[in-house]
């Protein structure tokens, strides 16, 4: 079976496939000084199938030998860490490419191959990440903006009465208390932000492009959005898993 792991700034997701077929997944904060023993400790009772290869598209490098050291040693096989110059099957236009997300390239991968082209690719994460794939597969780039959470964290630290506070939708935008002002501003101020620059990038983009959804906060903003066509939270693994498959071709 293929292991499939996505190391990310916040948590790190695990996904285990047999052929096409997502039969288990499952989530663990990120640790960058993690070892390989540590991972062996949280992971090994909860990843029980028989795992016989590995992929793993990593944000975090500091985590990366942890977990590439854990995949070793537990299944005795020779994990592959995405980089930036294996075949995604687009034409990719960012400069210098080595400065590409590994991320970004997976969904934008992912998102062609499942959902067609022309797409966009709306990551709603630690960061915002929004990219562009054109009708005739080039990747043409994109933004990056700061994610929900952060938005949130950054007012909190950078004042000196403002409080951190749980971010979740309020039922009106005109808020009569500190915690529901912030609420409201981060909340209806990303929405807006993330609606606007997919506007903006679909008059950029031209044609008729399908607006593409996932991350941690992907469910909650299409909730509440009319510019977002489809919400795939394992859109990520699913792009390691067709990347194996092509690369083993």
């Amino acid at each position: 079976m293929l292991l499939t792991v996505d190391i990310g700034n916040t948590s790190t997701k695990f996904g285990i496939f047999d052929g096409e077929r997502l039969t288990a997944k499952l989530s663990i904060p990120t640790i960058q000084d993690a070892t390989a023993a540590g991972l062996a400790k949280v992971l090994r009772s909860r990843i029980t199938s028989p795992v016989t290869a590995a992929m793993v598209c990593s944000v975090v490098p500091g985590a990366n030998t942890a977990m590439l050291d854990f995949l070793t040693y537990e299944y005795g096989i020779a994990p592959l860490l995405v980089s930036n110059d294996l075949d995604f099957g687009l034409k990719i236009n960012y400069e210098p490419l080595s400065a590409a997300g590994a991320d970004r390239l997976v969904n934008a991968s992912a998102a062609s191959q499942i959902y067609g082209v022309p797409c966009i690719i709306c990551s709603f994460g630690t960061a915002l990440t929004i990219d562009a794939v054109s009708q005739d597969r080039v990747l043409l780039g994109g933004i990056i903006a700061p994610g929900m959470a952060t938005m949130a964290k950054a007012l909190q630290l950078n004042t000196a009465r403002l409080p951190d506070v749980e971010i979740e939708r309020p039922d009106a935008i005109i808020q009569n208390t500190t915690a529901g002002s912030i609420r409201s501003g981060v909340f209806y101020g990303y929405l807006a932000l993330a609606e606007g620059l997919i506007k903006r990038i679909k008059d950029e983009l031209g044609g008729d492009p399908q607006v593409i959804a996932t991350g941690g906060d992907a469910a909650m903003i299409a909730k509440h959005s009319d510019v977002i066509d489809v919400v795939d939270n394992d859109l990520l693994l699913n792009g390691l898993r067709l990347l194996s498959e092509r690369l083993s071709r």
